[in-house]
């Protein structure tokens, strides 16, 4: 396993139960911990170190919404997302990892904008393009935006919110593009030596977690203001994100 001083653990445990908290929860609070994670570890290890938590947590939603994913849509966004992967692969082979810090960082910042930006009052107010690019361009930012840095979710919640599906539709279709999207970074990540087995057997251990947080999303989600809690946590995303800028450039 790999080695972690207390504080590291604590970041790394909170991730675990943020990232199962997720998948049960409209709640996005795993993007405070994509930057938290990359400012305790090595940037291109900390990418590689949370995919596999991903992929165990989108099995508890696609086992509770598998009859829920509108085909469709997934196999009109699979192509340009593929091309994404692509991209972001190419971008994790040629840079080293201090440059991973700003990067992660300035992707952190771009989808807390596009966050806010759509659930601002301008955004509400103005149609949502249906065309054919605009499937090509959603499908290319998430896949690329996901290989980097694991930060694709608020890109898909606007395609999504543009094809105006029902809530049941809406989740599982979420649940099954992101767990097909991250066991295909699965291969590329272990041969960039993103995952290993030390790396894959700490994100074992921290299972009971996943699931804690899987829980807790269930339980809490009707209970907490949404608002208010999405904003504290993009508030503090974007200060652990400016943080890792600072970090990559000095």
């Amino acid at each position: 396993m790999l080695e972690f001083a207390l504080l590291q653990w604590v970041i790394v445990i909170a991730a675990a139960l943020s990232i199962g908290f997720n998948k049960t929860s409209t709640l996005g609070i795993t993007i405070l911990f994509v930057p938290l994670v990359a400012g305790i570890m090595d940037p291109k290890q900390s990418v590689g170190f949370i995919l596999p938590m991903l992929c165990m947590a989108d099995v508890l939603a696609i086992l509770y919404w598998r009859r829920h994913a509108n085909w469709k849509l997934l196999f009109r966004l699979t192509p340009w997302c593929l091309v994404g992967l692509a991209v972001g692969y190419l971008v994790l082979e040629r840079i080293d990892s201090k440059t991973l810090w700003p990067i992660i960082g300035v992707t952190i910042l771009i989808m807390i904008a596009v966050t806010t930006w759509r659930n601002s009052r301008y955004a509400k107010d103005r149609p949502i393009p249906t065309y054919w690019w605009f499937a090509a361009l959603m499908g290319f930012l998430a896949g690329s935006t996901t290989m980097v840095a694991n930060a694709a979710g608020p890109v898909m919640i606007i395609y999504l919110l543009a094809m105006r599906l029902d809530k049941h539709q809406f989740i599982g279709t979420h649940a099954w593009f992101f767990w097909i999207i991250n066991l295909i970074k699965v291969p590329p990540q272990v041969y960039l030596k993103m995952i290993t087995l030390e790396s894959f057997l700490t994100n074992v251990v921290l299972v009971p977690a996943i699931l804690v947080g899987g829980i807790l999303g269930i339980v809490l989600v009707h209970k907490i203001p949404q608002r208010g809690f999405n904003a504290i946590v993009n508030i503090l995303a974007a200060a652990a994100a400016i943080h890792l800028c600072i970090k990559g450039f000095w």
